[in-house]
């Protein structure tokens, strides 16, 4: 036995052999997620799956090992992109992620968990004051905005309206967004649009100060009507019917958005909805959570126009905010006081951490000022406005 060969062969086999300066960084910023999630409790559910996907492919294998749990030449390389995705060959030779990675690339991930949040959403406060469906509206400018600057920076229209739809701060609607649109890009557009939606708590805060008097900041607003049973049932049913007309494409996002709330609120389906918002949506998370982060190899993800659609997004994020919080001071100054422009900035579809930290936000300034339930309006209001942005873009730029 040859001892001095058995040992050269077990360090060529070894990650240390193969361990590159991409692989150094991903595992540091993996890390970072990790510390994040954990410790600060950034968006945790999402954020230490990424983290830890991030951290699984990035550790360096042998290219050829069937150990290899991610490749990615089977999603993005030639025959990809010219004959579409073998889905054949990666149940055969694929490896753990790439299988978990079907649900993303087929959109189901994304659909299913929108089941979940819609039977966990309340849509009372957006019926009880349709105003906030405005406040929805407007805050998906930082859209558009950072649609058009990707276009000024030399992306595609597909790349651009991926890299876009990051303002509306809704990680699964980026994702189904771009997995259809620009695939190529997809680990960077995950990264970013989950890392902003845990960052709301430090991002938003000094626009909401920089934007609105401290007068804006106390208005104290009236408690909202309540909601009939009957109107909580018809909204999902009516919005899927008038978005879906419109929108074809933003049925299967949509859709399940409304469905899973109308198993909420119709009140004879209380098993699946718990179902929908608990065990499908932990499992679905898990998922979607380890597949996403393991699209961010190094050697894709550490590239100049990673820089690019990090920053673009961090614009998005704050011109929805922007977008939102404008709105509220005009509808203040319509209505004479009668709306506190902060609830503008819950206008994102981060839900429920938009309409936490607004109201976190106004008790600092008035600690008798609740604001929760108002800012719930346009909170909910911007998951449906999000989403048909998406809607829109696929049917423009989706062939």
């Amino acid at each position: 036995m040859d001892v001095g060969k058995t040992l050269s062969n077990l360090w060529d086999t070894s990650g240390f052999a193969n361990f590159t300066w991409q692989n150094a960084v991903m595992l540091v910023i993996a890390c970072v997620f990790l510390y994040l999630g954990i410790k600060k409790k950034f968006e945790p559910l999402l954020l230490v799956g990424i983290a830890f996907g991030m951290l699984l492919t990035n550790l360096p294998m042998i290219k050829d090992s069937s150990d290899v749990l991610y490749h990615p030449e089977m999603w993005t390389g030639e025959s990809a992109v010219a004959n579409g995705v073998d889905y054949l060959d990666v149940l055969q030779h694929g490896g753990l992620i790439d299988v978990l990675y079907i649900g993303v690339k087929t959109g189901i991930y994304p659909c299913l968990i929108f089941i979940g949040v819609g039977a966990m959403t309340d849509f009372g406060p957006l019926i009880s004051n349709p105003k906030s469906l405005l406040l929805g509206a407007a805050a998906q400018l930082g859209i558009y905005v950072a649609f058009f600057l990707a276009i000024a920076l030399g992306f595609t229209g597909p790349q651009a309206a991926s890299i876009g739809i990051i303002g509306g701060a809704d990680g699964p609607t980026a994702i189904w967004l771009t997995k259809s649109l620009a695939p190529e890009i997809l680990a960077p557009i995950a990264v970013a649009a989950y890392s902003y939606m845990a960052l709301i708590p430090i991002i938003q805060p000094p626009l909401m100060k920089a934007l609105t008097t401290s007068k804006e900041r106390n208005i104290l607003m009236k408690p909202t009507r309540e909601v009939s049973k009957a109107e909580k049932i018809l909204f999902p049913i009516i919005v899927t019917l008038a978005t879906c007309l419109i929108l074809p494409s933003v049925a299967g996002l949509l859709g399940c958005l409304m469905f899973g709330n109308l198993l909420k609120e119709c009140g004879v389906t209380g098993r699946l909805a718990d179902t929908a918002q608990n065990a499908l949506m932990n499992i679905v998370t898990l998922f979607l959570g380890i597949s996403v982060g393991a699209t961010a190899k190094g050697e894709n993800f550490l590239q100049v126009q990673t820089l690019y659609i990090i920053a673009l997004g961090l614009f998005a994020f704050m011109f929805a905010t922007v977008g939102g919080l404008l709105l509220g001071k005009l509808m203040c100054k319509i209505t004479k006081g009668k709306i506190n422009p902060l609830i503008g900035a819950a206008g994102v579809s981060a839900v429920p951490m938009a309409a936490r930290v607004v109201n976190n936000t106004a008790r600092k300034f008035n600690p008798n000022n609740y604001l929760l339930m108002h800012a719930m309006g346009p909170n909910v209001a911007g998951v449906i406005g999000s989403a048909v942005a998406a809607g829109f873009l696929m049917a423009v730029f989706g062939g």
